[in-house]
């Protein structure tokens, strides 16, 4: 009986046997020379591998929704970077056959990426998944992917590419176990999003051997190999519990009555009516993304308008709170971005992009606009990447101009939440990103298994600009006074993978936080465990929380004082 620990991401108690994910498909000879005619002809079967590949994952995103639609659209982008290709082409031009042109074109890419860290460091398993595919259908090879089996299993890999996480079956998946990756990696936000339990970054559990049965525990973050009766019980109490755990009647309260709307991240019109009928009260998060993904060029007014409208009458006496285009970093787009930028993930993304494209923010804005006439629908809009009070200023008086009432911001930068008293004075709500605000707060790319931890949105660090965030909103309110016309409003939303997290959740309500905004699959979870304590006993708890000195410790005074959760196997 072997245990190996890592992180986990997303709660669960299953046991089943081991299934490694196939290797990648053998890197081509070094030096292996291209055997057609011509230099062109060569080219010309990289352009229409790379077009297949990328026509493939676009077949695939559009069968997809949410999180996992937006990661094969930006993946299938990937089939077709234009770095990637002129390297390969480079090479194709000195003799080297496509298939070991695009492999070492891939390597320098993704090395490139690498360096960069943050976001574009994401990017590299997207480029050594993508050079994978191209290779294989050169070779007239099977492409790589989740291995087939006759019954259920527990996959396990070094780490898994996002375009395979995406659309893993959950009927056929019963776990995921990586050696690499973090808590906020695509990996853990896919597996969290598909109810999934996850354990990422415990090394060695991508050399168990296939047909080892294996307990997982994603709440403890621990894979254990033979398990024994204790663990079988634990793993058929939780069946259990997520049954009864499935239905979510739409309202969520504490024990006392105290109101805490949990709303949906949703990215487009069916993610949207899922996230309904699954009970959400509305859209904290609508990813306007999807518009403009796998895309030449720039969606126009009416486009978008029809697209935002379908996720508008999905809620039509609900709220949605729409973010502007967040481009840039881990999304690049052709005709928007610069995909040479030294550093994207502190380059011009979110709303700066309309520094360098004027005019691009206003027209979503219209969009917006024209969506909402005639709709019912509580509309908000908030833009990302906010790093000063001006910017927000700025941002309110387009949202004024376009006739759209409430206007908010994200706070995804520690400047953001350290000044949100002044942001707050010129809109009308803040909406903190966590994932993106724990990686910025922490130094530490949210992809790397050895920098898990301190990515961690438990992080005191963390924890105390959420508290310094509400305080600013407090005063704003306060400044605005009973009367005026921003009585009311001045609101803070969590809208970060850590809403999605139900002893988290109780901290976040502790702390003053007004709504939680998370994946469809755990609004049930976080409900029920909000709905086990006060108002009080959640606001001790959030001090609990804040007077820890480590993520670790602040996680396990919290968990202490929520008997629930070992109940739930959450």
């Amino acid at each position: 009986m072997n245990t190996f620990t890592g992180v986990g991401v997303s709660p669960g108690r299953v046991i089943g046997p081991v299934r490694q994910m196939p290797r990648p498909v053998a890197e081509p000879p070094a030096g292996e020379k291209w055997s057609s005619t011509t230099v062109d002809e060569e080219t010309a079967r990289l352009k229409a591998a790379a077009k297949s590949v990328q026509a493939e994952l676009r077949k695939r995103g559009d069968s997809a929704t949410g999180d996992a639609r937006a990661v094969l659209e930006a993946t299938a982008m990937m089939a077709a970077d234009p770095m990637l290709l002129k390297s390969s082409n480079t090479l194709i031009v000195a003799g080297i056959s496509a298939e070991r042109a695009v492999w070492e074109a891939g390597a320098q890419v993704a090395d490139m990426l690498r360096g960069l860290g943050g976001y574009m460091a994401e990017r590299t398993q997207d480029v050594l998944d993508v050079r994978s595919r191209i290779v294989a259908e050169l070779r007239g090879l099977p492409a790589p992917g989740i291995p087939a089996a006759d019954r259920p299993f527990v996959l396990a890999a070094e780490d898994l590419a996002p375009a395979d996480t995406a659309t893993l079956d959950p009927e056929v998946v019963l776990a995921l176990i990586t050696s690499s990756g973090g808590p906020q990696s695509h990996t853990a936000i896919l597996a969290r999003a598909l109810g999934l339990p996850a354990v990422v970054a415990a090394r060695g559990v991508d050399e168990i051997k296939d047909g080892t049965e294996v307990f997982v525990d994603g709440a403890a973050g621990t894979v254990l190999t033979g398990p024994g009766d204790v663990e079988r019980t634990a793993s058929a109490i939780w069946a259990e519990q997520a049954r009864s755990l499935g239905a979510y009647n739409g309202t969520c309260t504490t024990s006392d009555g105290h109101r805490v709307p949990l709303l949906a991240n949703v990215g487009g019109g069916s993610d949207a009516r899922k996230a309904a009928e699954a009970g959400a009260e509305g859209v904290g998060l609508l990813r306007t993304e999807f518009c403009f993904l796998d895309r030449d060029t720039e969606p126009t007014v009416a486009e978008q308008s029809a697209a935002y409208r379908e996720v508008f009458d999905a809620f039509p006496h609900g709220k949605v709170v729409v973010r502007t285009l967040d481009a840039g970093a881990d999304k690049p787009l052709p005709f928007l971005t610069d995909a040479t930028e030294p550093n994207p993930a502190l380059g011009v993304r979110g709303y700066r992009t309309e520094l360098v494209t004027p005019g691009v923010v206003d027209r979503q804005l219209k969009a917006i606009a024209e969506a909402s006439d005639g709709a019912t629908t509580d509309i908000w809009v908030m833009a990302p990447m906010i790093s000063t009070a001006e910017e927000a200023r700025r941002f309110a008086e387009s949202c004024a101009a376009a006739g759209l009432q409430t206007p908010g911001v994200m706070v995804e930068v520690p400047s953001a939440a350290l000044t949100a008293r002044t942001i707050l004075q010129r809109v009308d709500f803040v909406s903190i990103g966590t994932n993106d605000l724990t990686q910025y707060v922490m130094a530490a790319d949210r992809q790397l298994g050895p920098l898990a931890a301190l990515n961690d949105p438990w992080q005191p660090a963390v924890l105390q600009l959420i508290r310094s965030t509400v305080a600013g909103a407090g005063a704003a309110r306060s400044e605005a006074g009973p009367d005026g016309a921003d009585a009311g409003r001045k609101s803070v939303g969590v809208c970060g993978e850590a809403a999605a997290d139900p002893a988290l959740a109780v901290v976040l309500v502790g702390l003053g936080v007004d709504s939680l905004s998370m994946s469809s699959r755990a609004l049930a979870a976080v409900a029920a465990v909000i709905g086990s304590v006060s108002t009080a006993e959640a606001r001790e708890l959030a001090e609990r929380a804040l007077a820890a000195p480590t993520a670790l410790e602040a996680r396990a005074a919290v968990r202490a004082g929520l008997p629930i959760l070992e109940t739930l196997g959450l």
